[in-house]
C-alpha cells in the first residue's frame, strides 16, 4: 500500500521535465532579424509659407478689328492650336481695295508728272520750283497707297505668335466695328505663377529659384522668380510676384496653385519616409538602441517631400531608425543592421 503515492510522485517529476524541455524560447532569444538603418541629423530646414497664386501665359492677346467690315471664314473653335502668322479670319471691306486702287492710279499719275517736270527743269523750259512741287505730289500719292495698303492687311486677321485659342467673340457674318474684340489667343509653352506677397515679407535673398505646388501630394515644381513689385497695393497691402514656370510644366492657364514662400530657416529632424508606419492615427518608427534591439516610437510628423518626413516629436538627433521596417518587427527585438 506504500507504493503507489511513490509511484505518483515519480510520474509527477517525468511530467515537469518534459513540460520545462519543450517550452518556446522567450521574445528576446529569437533569431535577430537584418534590418537598414538610417541616422537622424539635424538640418537648417527652409521655412516657407504657403501663398496662393494663379497661372497666367506669358503672352496674351486679345485680337480686335481694325476695320469696318463684316466678318468673313471665323471658322476656328476655342481650344484650337494656332501658328504664328496663321489666317484666323477676314474682314469684309469692299471700300478698302477700292481706295488702294485710287492710291495706286493717282501715284501712277504723280510719278508721270515728276518725271515731266524734272525733265522741263533740264531744258531750263520750267522753274525748278515746278519739279519740286511734283516731287512732293508724287511723294504724298506714295504714302496714300502705303496706307491703302496697311488698310488692306487689317482685313486679314493673323496669329501674333503660336498658341491656343481660348476665347471666340464673333461668328461669320457678323458686323464689326474698329475696336470690336474678335478672339483671344494664349501662348501655351511659357507660363507664369502671379502672387499677391504681403508687404510683411521679404524678397528672397539667397535665391531667386522658388517652389511652387500644383497639388497636395505631388513634388512642386521650381520657379524662376522674375518680377517683384517694390511698391505694395494700399488697399490689400501686398505686393505682385511673378514667377516664370519651367516650359512643358504640366499645368494651364487660370490654374489655382501655392507659391512656397521663404520666411526663414530653422533646426528640423528629417528622416526617409519609408522609417514611418501608420496605425489608424498614430505614426511610429523603430529605434535601434545601443544594445542591438528594437524600441517603438511613436512619433509627430509633417510632410517634406515624397521621400523625406519632418519629425514634430518623439525622436531626436543622433538615433538609428529602421527603414522599411516589417510588418512581424517588435519591440525588444534583437535586429543585425544590414550594410
Amino acid at each position: 500500500m506504500r507504493l503507489l503515492p511513490l509511484f505518483i510522485t515519480s510520474l509527477a517529476f517525468v511530467v515537469v521535465g518534459c513540460s520545462r524541455h519543450n517550452a518556446p524560447a522567450p521574445a528576446s532569444d529569437q533569431t535577430a532579424l537584418k534590418v537598414r538603418t538610417a541616422r537622424i541629423e539635424t538640418v537648417n530646414l527652409l521655412l516657407t509659407q504657403a501663398l496662393p497664386a494663379t497661372i497666367h501665359p506669358l503672352e496674351r492677346a486679345t485680337l480686335a478689328a481694325r476695320v469696318m467690315g463684316s466678318v468673313n471664314g471665323a471658322d476656328f473653335a476655342v481650344g484650337q492650336s494656332v501658328k504664328a502668322g496663321e489666317l484666323l479670319l477676314t474682314l469684309n471691306a469692299a471700300e478698302v481695295p477700292a481706295r488702294l486702287a485710287q492710291a495706286r492710279a493717282a501715284l501712277a499719275q504723280a510719278e508721270r508728272e515728276a518725271i515731266r517736270e524734272a525733265a522741263l527743269v533740264r531744258q531750263n523750259a520750267t522753274a525748278a520750283d515746278n519739279a519740286l512741287a511734283a516731287e512732293d505730289h508724287r511723294r504724298i500719292a506714295a504714302a496714300a497707297v502705303n496706307e491703302a495698303e496697311a488698310l488692306l492687311s487689317y482685313t486679314r486677321v493673323l496669329a501674333p505668335f503660336s498658341g491656343t485659342i481660348t476665347k471666340k467673340l464673333v461668328n461669320s457674318g457678323d458686323f464689326a466695328a474698329p475696336g470690336t474684340p474678335l478672339l483671344v489667343i494664349e501662348a501655351r509653352d511659357r507660363l507664369r505663377a502671379e502672387v499677391q506677397v504681403p508687404a510683411s515679407l521679404t524678397a528672397p535673398t539667397a535665391s531667386t529659384t522658388l517652389s511652387v505646388q500644383l497639388d497636395s501630394d505631388g513634388d512642386p515644381l521650381n520657379a524662376a522668380l522674375v518680377e517683384f513689385s517694390v511698391a505694395a497695393d494700399p488697399l490689400t497691402q501686398t505686393r505682385l510676384a511673378k514667377l516664370e514656370l519651367p516650359q512643358n510644366s504640366a499645368v494651364r492657364s487660370g490654374q489655382f496653385v501655392r507659391v512656397l514662400w521663404p520666411i526663414g530657416t530653422a533646426p528640423t529632424l528629417l528622416i526617409p519616409a519609408s522609417a514611418v508606419q501608420h496605425f489608424g492615427q498614430m505614426e511610429r518608427v523603430f529605434v535601434v538602441t545601443s544594445e542591438g534591439r528594437t524600441q517603438l516610437r511613436l512619433v509627430k510628423t509633417a510632410t517634406h517631400s515624397t521621400a523625406l518626413t519632418r519629425i514634430l516629436a518623439g525622436l531626436t538627433a543622433g538615433e538609428t531608425i529602421i527603414l522599411n521596417p516589417a510588418a512581424t518587427l517588435r519591440d525588444g527585438q534583437s535586429v543585425i543592421v544590414s550594410p
